[in-house]
């Protein structure tokens, strides 16, 4: 494939299984071999690796999603640079939920094989993610 074939695929799978929530269509984007640099060590690897990472974080924030501010590509690698927003709705982390909302700025890279993603790596602002649902306090807050 293209590095513009690569980057409109990677687009589509943001926007089927990241933002419409549709765990069938992993299948159709995922690589058998994938592996999660992202993730923790037992769901590094292969497609149910990534179905577990969704579901886990779609019962945390049921209306979470990723929008696209830039993606580029070159050759089999595309990143991205967005936006990942939600409400925590759910347990996250053994936290219960706080009903709160969060957007934070997110970058990920993928390596493209046959079609599709089999590599992934992430750079996501984790301590402003938990700040902004209150699981741990603003810098110079009250302790």
């Amino acid at each position: 494939m293209s590095a513009e074939e690569n980057r409109i695929m990677v687009r589509w799978m943001i926007e089927e299984v990241w933002n419409a929530h549709d765990h069938g269509a992993i299948d159709d984007f995922v690589a058998r071999d994938y592996f999660n640099h992202a993730a923790v060590a037992e769901h590094w690897r292969g497609i149910e690796g990534a179905r577990h990472i969704q579901r886990w974080l779609e019962a945390a924030f049921s209306d979470s999603r990723f929008d696209i501010e830039d993606i580029i590509a070159d050759g089999d690698m595309v990143a991205i640079r967005g936006k990942a927003s939600g409400t925590h709705d759910g347990e996250f982390m053994g936290r219960p939920p706080t009903g709160r909302r969060f957007s934070v700025d997110q970058v990920y890279w993928f390596r493209v094989a046959g079609g599709k993603v089999a590599e992934h790596w992430a750079v996501r602002d984790n301590m402003g993610h938990a700040r902004q649902l209150g699981l741990i306090p603003e810098p110079g807050a009250a302790r």
